[in-house]
């Protein structure tokens, strides 16, 4: 029956606004962060279909070898957080788990080293793409502090040797007094609590940057030396 209340709110059928939102709240803080996250982030360049042909080079290939590394070094180390290190020493299964998670840091430093230096030697810069280099390169930086704190949460030997041969070195920089490397709960706290968050967000960050700016382009062909230049070939 249309009197029938029920039937009208089933019947009804909300509208589909635009991504704009409603003329009326455009000075909302709501609509105005959707609207600058839309601009800088479109759909189709945030999960594009297709990209250059420039972009099926290796140097790309290390890239997302890199991400997927971080990605395995992630879920075994929330892996050995769970079961403790009596069980990573002692058990056949933590043996395994722990030579994945150390394994896989080992192939995420070596693809982010490949791929930071081919993106060098690339110019990956250019087109207002600085930023995306400078997080990329302060990544590299966090990974480093957060292996470093790795190795000495291991509760081994190798461990106890790694921390009383660094703490002159960084107590010598003063940087002792907050980065006590003796102190197994804090370097045990910064490698599985801080420096995680730190290197995921900034390499949700890095990507967040490629989608927004796009791959780089290579540099313009050159003519050979002492030939003749051919038009709109860049000296």
């Amino acid at each position: 029956m249309a009197d029938d209340p029920v039937a009208a709110d089933d019947d009804f059928v909300e509208p589909v606004t635009k991504t704009t939102g409603d003329p009326a709240d455009a000075k909302m803080w709501t609509a105005r962060l959707r609207r600058r996250i839309v601009q800088a982030f479109p759909p189709d360049r945030l999960l594009p279909d297709r990209q250059p042909a420039y972009v099926a080079s290796w140097i790309y290939v290390f890239g997302v070898a890199t991400v997927a590394a971080l990605v395995v070094v992630i879920v075994t180390g929330c892996i050995l957080a769970i079961k403790g290190p009596q069980w990573w020493h002692v058990s056949t299964v933590g043996h395994f788990v722990n030579s994945c998670h150390l394994w896989s840091v080992e192939l995420f430093f070596f693809a982010m080293v490949i791929h930071l230096w081919g993106k060098f030697f690339m110019g990956a810069w250019r087109g207002r793409r600085a930023m995306t280099w400078i997080i990329g390169g302060v990544t590299f930086l966090g990974s480093i502090v957060t292996a470093f704190t790795g190795y000495i949460s291991q509760t081994n030997f190798d461990s106890q040797w790694i921390s009383t041969q660094a703490k002159d070195g960084i107590n010598a920089t003063g940087g002792g007094a907050l980065f006590d490397v003796l102190n197994f709960g804090q370097m045990l706290m910064w490698h599985i609590t801080l420096m995680p968050i730190v290197v995921v967000l900034l390499t949700a960050w890095h990507v967040l940057l490629v989608r927004r700016r796009g791959v780089v382009p290579p540099y313009p062909a050159r003519a050979p030396r002492g030939a003749t230049p051919m038009p709109g070939v860049a000296q």
